[in-house]
């Protein structure tokens, strides 16, 4: 294709945003309803942005990259070649992706042959079969951060309207994966909470089983529980859950309240 000839239009894209029953943000949204956590939505993320950004002319790849502090790095891809890229990068530990995502600024390598930047990582990229690389950051609310990593097997595979597509679908990607990260943040928390109160009513319960065994107070009978965890330096709850098995018999007792 030379410079005077019209670039496709991007098929994928226009195709979900044209249609009302499609609309790109109601895509996304249903992405984050319907997978099962975090790292399923970035699979789905990495399916979609690659096949709205591949033109008739170009195809696409997607690599994202998404930092918490809770999980550290995650990395999700729409093929192996883009995963073993990807992964070669954190382990060269630089790249226009990890650029992109230090700088929170858009990193385009026009041909991966003559790139001066990361030269270690370009030659493999290139030899990959991957001519041209675009990183997008992604405003991820928190404190997390992400970026979307492109590959094209073109060089020179991305001109204005491919970065300005991909602009605007990283734009909506970010808000979604806000909110999926939002929601497995409170999953998590209360995940925890149910952990936390199963653990307390299993202390509870071995708290009565002592002090109805040595006849003592509430006090007494949980230092004596503390005791046996730190001499024996097993958890309290197992302590308690054993206590529990030796009168009752259950090995795994359940907690007594509504979530």
């Amino acid at each position: 294709m030379t410079n005077s000839e019209p670039r496709p239009t991007h098929t994928g894209l226009a195709g979900l945003l044209a249609d009302p029953n499609q609309d790109l943000g109601i895509t996304l949204q249903g992405l984050v309803l319907e997978t099962a956590d975090v790292d399923e939505f970035l699979a789905a993320l990495a399916n979609l942005a690659a096949a709205a950004l591949t033109t008739a002319s170009n195809a696409v790849s997607c690599g994202l990259t998404v930092i918490t502090k809770k999980k550290g790095i995650t990395t999700a891809s729409s093929d192996e070649r883009v995963r073993a890229l990807d992964e070669l990068q954190i382990e060269f530990g630089d790249g226009p992706c990890l650029t992109a995502l230090r700088h929170s600024s858009l990193i385009l390598v026009v041909d991966t042959r003559g790139e001066s930047r990361w030269s270690d990582y370009m030659e493999a990229v290139w030899r990959n079969g991957i001519g041209s690389v675009l990183a997008v950051p992604l405003d991820v609310a928190g404190d997390a951060e992400g970026v979307m990593n492109l590959y094209s097997t073109t060089p020179h595979g991305f001109t204005g309207p491919d970065i300005t597509a991909a602009e605007e679908f990283a734009y909506s990607a970010a808000k979604s994966l806000s909110l999926a990260l939002m929601i497995s943040q409170l999953r998590n928390a209360k995940d925890d909470l149910t952990a936390a109160m199963q653990s307390r009513s299993t202390i509870d319960t071995a708290v009565g089983i002592v002090m109805a065994q040595n006849r003592c107070g509430r006090d007494t009978a949980f230092k004596v529980l503390t005791r046996a965890s730190n001499s024996r330096n097993v958890k309290l709850r197992d302590i308690a859950a054993h206590v529990i098995a030796s009168v009752s018999g259950e090995t795994d007792p359940e907690a007594y309240f509504d979530e």
